[in-house]
C-alpha cells in the first residue's frame, strides 16, 4: 500500500524543518564513532578502576575483544511497574555470559510514580524528573566503556528521560527492556465510579481506599492505558523494544524469555558484529511519525504530546503540534481500552493488540516501513507476536483479524474515523485535547469562566456548591515556568460529577492532565503559559469563553480583553519544601510546552 499522502506530507515537512538540527546532530554522531569501541581507548587504569568488582568477568573486559552492555535501570519497589526489574540485572549478566560477552550496571536513575504524588506537593517535581532522568542516565554511559546500552523503565517521565540520553549517546545501540502490566484487577470503570461516588459524598473513604487496593494490586504496570503504557505502546511503533514486548505479564516464562532475547540482539548489533545499529539510526524522523501516528491510533496519553517534541529534539528532529494533529486527522481511533473504553491493556493484548494495529496500519499505508529497528530493516517484522514453548521463543503472525471488536478494531471500521487528539487554538493561546474519550455532546462548550489558581480551590468551591450551571473551569499559572506543570487529573472525578448532573463543564489550563483522564473536555498544555505571558492570565471569573474540541478553537468572548492587565501570581510555595526549592533553576530555563517543557534539551 502507498504511503497515505497525509503522513507523507507531514514526514517531509518535519524532514524539512529538521534539516540543520539533524545534520548537526548526525556529524555529531560520527565524531564520536569514528574510533570504534570507546574502551579500547580508555588508559590500563581507566579500566582497572570499570572493572576492579567484576570477579570473573575481569578477563573478557580486558581483552576488549567481547562486548561489555551497560544496564540503565530505573528499578525501585515503589512502583509496581519497575518492581520486577529488580531480577533483571542478574538475568542480563548470566544471559551475556551464556554469549561470551559481558554486562554492567552502568547507574541507576530516579523513578517517581504520579500515581503517589496525583494531587499533592510532589507532583511539582514531576515533569523536571525527566530531564533528571536524561542527565542521570547520561552520567551512567559518560564512563564510556559500553559497546550498546540496555534502558530498564516504564513509566511516565522514565522513558522519555531514557530516550534523550539514548538519543545523546546515539553512537552505540540502544535496547529497550520492558517489565509489562500487572494483571487485571479491580476493572478501571469500576474505580472511577469509586472516585466519583467519594467526590460527591456519597462514600467514606473505607470503600474509596477498598477500589483504588483491588485495581492497583500487583507487580507491573497500571493496567489502564495511561502514559505508561502510551510509553510501551510507543517502543514498539518506534522499533525500540523487541516485536510484541510491551504487553507481556511480569513473571512468566515468556517475559524471561523476551528479557533474555533482548539482551542477546543488543550484544548482536554493536560496533564488533556484523550488524551495528546505532540508536541515531533508528531515532529518525520517520521513526518519530510512526510513534505519532501509534498515539492517534491507540488514543493515547496527552501527556507524550509534551514528550515527544523533547525526546526528538535530542536526536535533531524538530516536532511541533500542527504535526500531531494533522496525523491525528489522518488516522483512525482503532483502540478502545480505558479511559477510551471499558477494557484494559491485558484485554488489548489479547485481542491482538499491537501486533494486529502495526500490521493494520502498515496495510493501510499509515506507517512508514522502511524505518530500522533493533529487530531488524523495516516495520513488518512489528506485526508478528512471540510465542514460547518447549525452551523456545519465536516470533509468529499474528491474528488478521481483532478478537474482541469491541476492544480493537480493523483500520477500515474503526471506532472514529479521526485519531485521539486535537490542537486547540484562539485568543487564549495553544494548547491541546485528547477527544478520544470525551463524548461528542460534551465536545463543545460555552459558558462562562470560574477562575482559579491551584486545584484544592476547585474542589473547594465544588464541596461548596458553587458550581449551579454550566462552566469552563480556567487553573491557571500551572505551567512548566510557574510550578513545574503538574498533573490535575485529581480533578476529573469533582468535574466527572458536574458531567453527570447534566451541566456543560469543560477544564481550561497551562498546566497537565494524567493520561487515564479524558471524560471531561480538557484544553491543556495552554502556552504561553500564564506566568509568562500567556492570555490566561488576564481572564476574570463570567468572562464568556468558547471551548470548541470539534473546530479546535480556545477563544474568550470579550471586547476588552486584550487591554486588561494579567493579574501576577503567588508562586511562594516553590520555595518551600518537598524539594521544590532545588529546581527553581529548571523552572527558569525549561522551553515552552509546545517544544516539550524541556531543560536538558
Amino acid at each position: 500500500m502507498p504511503l497515505d499522502s497525509a503522513v507523507a506530507t507531514v514526514t517531509d515537512r518535519i524532514i524539512a524543518r529538521s534539516r540543520d538540527a539533524r545534520t548537526a546532530y548526525l556529524e555529531k554522531i560520527a565524531r564520536a564513532a569514528e574510533d570504534g569501541p570507546r574502551r579500547a581507548h580508555l588508559s590500563c587504569g581507566n579500566q582497572a578502576h570499570a572493572y576492579a568488582a567484576m570477579g570473573g568477568d575481569k578477563g573478557l573486559l580486558a581483552e576488549g575483544r567481547a562486548a561489555n552492555l551497560g544496564i540503565v535501570t530505573a528499578y525501585n519497589d515503589m512502583l509496581s511497574a519497575h518492581q520486577p526489574f529488580e531480577t533483571y540485572p542478574a538475568r542480563i549478566k548470566a544471559t551475556a555470559r551464556a554469549v561470551g560477552a559481558t554486562a554492567q550496571v552502568a547507574g541507576g536513575v530516579p523513578a517517581m510514580c504520579d500515581g503517589i504524588t496525583q494531587g499533592q506537593p510532589g507532583m511539582e517535581l514531576s515533569l523536571w524528573s525527566r530531564d533528571v532522568i536524561a542527565l542521570a542516565a547520561g552520567v551512567a554511559l559518560s564512563h564510556n566503556t559500553f559497546d550498546a546500552a540496555v534502558y530498564l523503565g516504564v513509566c511516565d517521565k522514565i522513558v522519555p528521560g531514557l530516550i534523550i540520553a539514548a538519543a545523546t549517546f546515539g553512537h552505540i545501540p540502544s535496547v529497550f527492556i520492558p517489565a509489562g502490566p500487572m494483571v487485571s484487577g479491580l476493572p478501571n470503570d469500576q474505580k472511577a465510579k469509586v472516585r466519583q461516588q467519594f467526590a460527591a459524598g456519597e462514600v467514606g473513604r473505607d470503600k474509596l481506599m477498598e477500589a483504588e487496593m483491588a485495581s492497583y494490586h500487583a507487580p507491573g504496570t497500571c493496567t489502564f492505558y495511561g502514559t505508561a503504557n502510551t510509553n510501551q505502546m510507543l517502543m514498539e511503533f518506534m522499533g525500540l523494544h523487541l516485536p510484541g514486548a510491551s504487553f507481556v505479564n511480569p513473571g512468566t516464562p515468556l517475559r524471561d524469555a523476551l528479557t533474555d532475547a533482548a539482551t542477546e540482539r543488543a550484544l548482536e548489533i554493536t560496533a564488533l558484529g556484523n550488524d551495528f545499529r546505532p540508536v541515531s539510526d533508528i531515532l529518525d524522523e520517520k521513526a518519530f511519525v510512526n510513534g505519532i501516528v501509534g498515539l492517534m491510533a491507540t488514543g493515547g496519553s496527552t501527556n507524550l504530546v509534551l514528550h515527544l517534541p523533547a525526546m526528538a529534539r535530542a536526536a535533531g528532529v524538530i516536532l511541533d503540534i500542527e504535526d500531531f494533529n494533522d496525523l491525528s486527522e489522518a488516522v483512525p481511533l482503532m483502540a478502545k481500552v480505558y479511559p477510551n473504553g471499558l477494557a484494559d491493556v491485558n484485554h488489548f493484548h489479547a485481542a491482538g493488540g499491537l501486533g494486529y494495529m502495526i500490521g493494520e496500519l502498515l496495510d493501510a499505508g499509515l506507517l512508514h516501513d522502511d524505518t530500522k529497528t533493533i529487530a531488524g530493516d523495516g516495520l513488518a517484522r512489528y506485526a508478528q507476536e512471540p510465542k514460547f514453548a518447549n525452551g523456545e521463543l519465536r516470533w509468529e503472525d499474528g491474528p488478521d483479524a481483532p478478537l474482541n471488536d469491541k476492544i480493537l478494531r480493523p483500520a477500515g471500521d474503526p471506532f472514529q474515523k479521526t485519531g485521539g487528539l486535537k490542537k486547540m487554538a484562539g485568543n487564549l493561546g495553544l494548547g491541546v485535547m485528547k477527544v478520544s474519550a470525551v463524548k461528542p455532546e460534551h465536545r463543545i462548550v460555552e459558558a462562562p469562566v470560574r477562575v482559579f489558581e491551584d486545584q484544592d480551590a476547585v474542589k473547594a468551591a465544588f464541596k461548596a456548591g458553587e458550581f449551579t450551571s454550566d462552566t469552563v473551569v480556567v487553573v491557571r499559572f500551572q505551567g512548566p515556568k510557574s510550578n513545574g506543570m503538574p498533573e490535575l487529573h485529581s480533578l476529573t472525578p469533582t468535574l466527572s460529577v458536574l458531567l453527570d448532573r447534566g451541566l456543560k463543564v469543560a477544564l481550561v489550563t497551562d498546566g497537565r492532565m494524567s493520561g487515564a483522564s479524558g471524560k471531561v473536555p480538557a484544553a491543556i498544555h495552554v502556552c504561553p503559559e500564564a506566568a509568562d505571558g500567556g492570555p490566561l492570565a488576564k481572564l476574570r471569573d463570567g468572562d464568556l469563553v468558547r471551548v470548541d474540541a470539534e473546530a479546535g478553537t480556545l477563544e474568550v468572548l470579550v471586547e476588552d480583553f486584550d487591554a486588561r492587565e494579567a493579574a501576577t501570581p503567588d508562586l511562594s510555595a516553590n520555595g518551600v519544601g518537598i524539594g521544590r526549592e532545588m529546581f527553581e533553576m529548571f523552572r527558569q530555563s525549561c522551553g515552552r510546552a509546545a517544544d516539550g517543557a524541556g531543560v536538558a534539551v
